[in-house]
């Protein structure tokens, strides 16, 4: 089991308001840069304390705009050039479908009551013309089942909160209430997770 460094994209404007950005393309704000290189910073530190070499790892991030800004600060705080790393679509955040660009309360307005339904099995929930974490899970294991080394990958909370669930580390319903902070690490491996931060 390869294992895993993996950071969210820092804040963008949409996070600061509190709205659903999916699959969105947003760029981080000034905060959002500033919590990426201190990603950059935490896996520097954590490859000098084991004696790792930042060239020695595989590096994906998700295609959109905001998890590529964070991936080429880490890579240049790791002294690494910053653009050659992949991009893998199953790395997309979940899909709102409908209900991205909209804050949870303007949900509720649109449709009251559904956000107790959601509440209710958030893991096979999905909104209008979206996905589920169920679905998003799947193809995060599918591109995870792909890995031959160690990865420091960059993507979105759904991401780390799929992650959580499929290597058992919180079961389904409650993964998909996980904090995933950012400006923070976390590393997988042999099916435990370590917060550095």
């Amino acid at each position: 089991m390869p294992v895993l460094y993996f950071a969210r994209h820092g804040e963008t404007d949409f996070n600061a308001v509190h709205r659903l950005q999916g699959q969105y393309q947003t760029s981080l704000n000034a905060l959002g840069r500033q919590q990426a290189a201190v990603a950059g910073h935490v896996i520097l530190d954590l490859f000098a304390r084991d004696r790792l070499q930042a060239s020695e790892f595989h590096y994906v991030s998700s295609p959109l705009n905001r998890a590529r800004e964070t991936m080429e600060i880490v890579r240049g705080v790791l002294g690494l050039d910053t653009h050659e790393y992949e991009t893998d679509d199953r790395l997309m955040e979940i899909s709102y479908g409908a209900w991205e660009g909209l804050t949870l309360p303007e949900v509720e307005a649109h449709e009251p009551g559904v956000l107790a339904r959601r509440e209710r099995d958030k893991w096979d929930f999905m909104p209008p013309c979206g996905e589920s974490y169920r679905q998003v899970a799947k193809r995060v294991a599918e591109w995870y089942a792909t890995l031959t080394r160690e990865t420091v990958v960059i993507a979105h909370g759904g991401i780390g909160r799929s992650l959580m669930a499929n290597f058992h580390i919180l079961p389904e319903e409650e993964a998909t209430h996980a904090e995933v902070a950012q400006g923070v690490v976390y590393v997988f491996s042999a099916g435990t997770m370590t917060r550095y931060s």
